[in-house]
């Protein structure tokens, strides 16, 4: 039980530091080469790197003379790696699009919105919504606004590729609640890096390389988002999702929106507005009431999101 509480409750909180960290590397690699180039890279370096540690898991099982790790049903993990990567591909792309033409600090909060749409999706789903994620609900719309919408009534492309993204992460953190207790998550992860790197592939085609010679300015961010960002936390977050709810480890993990803040302002030297703080404030605000639980003693119905109870 607490082995579980720990894993339920610190993956989360690293992943979010993981990916917030990240949104630095993607907007530097966002200078030097194409979304799905960029994608690409990143995929490929994942898949490998979980390709070697399935590899290692199930060596280091036969040499301990136990059963090798199953991956659940094959039809399962295949319809579960084609779901997950290819909600990630289309998350991811739109992500790496808005960092071309937006700051770190914002794209990381406008994505971390995913937090409010995760239980309004059960409105889709036929789920009971709480009264509170409503107030949630108005809190993110005004965030967005203040953080996106100019003074001139319009808002950039950039934030709106990222916020875009938000919908499509929505989407793969639920399809990761759906897959992640049928299969194994290290082996879920590996295909869905793999079914990413096919699709990222395809769009790469119509972008144009970047040079060898500015390797050394992109090779770094391409790792650390390969490695990190891509094959590390994503796996943690399907192992975090494992028997959780998906609505309290959402909220853990939306952190990286902080993460992602602290991370442009020291490393980037990236300031916001006052109105753009104030954004910030608003979604932050947002993302902590659609996770607050009902007041003890106040039964709560059945199948509902956003409230503590399983989705």
């Amino acid at each position: 039980m607490k082995i579980n509480r720990v894993r339920q409750n610190v993956l989360p909180l690293v992943t979010a530091m993981i990916w917030g960290t990240a949104f630095v590397a993607q907007s530097v690699a966002a200078k030097y080469m194409g979304p799905f180039t960029f994608n690409t890279a990143r995929a490929v370096i994942a898949f490998l790197f979980l390709l070697g540690l399935c590899g290692l898991r199930a060596a280091w099982r036969r040499r301990k003379g136990g059963a090798p790790v199953s991956a659940g049903s094959r039809r399962d993990l295949l319809l579960g790696g084609l779901c997950c990567g290819a909600a990630l591909s289309v998350a991811s792309f739109f992500q790496q699009k808005g960092l071309e033409t937006t700051t770190p600090g914002k794209a990381g909060f406008i994505t971390a919105l995913y937090i409010v749409l995760v239980p309004l999706a059960g409105l889709a789903l036929g789920k009971k919504v709480p009264r509170a994620l409503w107030l949630g609900v108005a809190l993110a719309v005004a965030g967005l606004y203040c953080l996106c919408v100019t003074e001139e009534l319009t808002i950039t492309k950039g934030d709106l590729y990222v916020l875009v993204c938000a919908f499509c992460f929505t989407a793969q953190i639920l399809v990761v609640d759906h897959f992640t207790n049928k299969v194994d998550g290290v082996a879920l992860s590996c295909v869905q890096f793999l079914v990413m790197t096919v699709l990222s592939a395809a769009g790469m085609l119509a972008e144009t390389l970047p040079p060898l010679a500015l390797l050394p300015e992109y090779l770094g961010p391409v790792l650390y988002v390969g490695v990190f960002s891509s094959g590390v936390a994503y796996t943690l977050q399907i192992l975090a999702q494992k028997d959780s709810n998906p609505a309290v480890v959402s909220l853990l993990m939306s952190m990286e929106s902080l993460f992602a803040a602290v991370a442009g302002a020291l490393i980037l030297g990236t300031r916001m507005t006052g109105r753009e703080y104030l954004g910030c404030a608003l979604m932050l605000a947002a993302v902590v009431l659609a996770q607050l639980p009902r007041p003890l003693g106040r039964k709560t119905a059945e199948g509902t999101f956003g409230n503590g109870q399983e989705v």
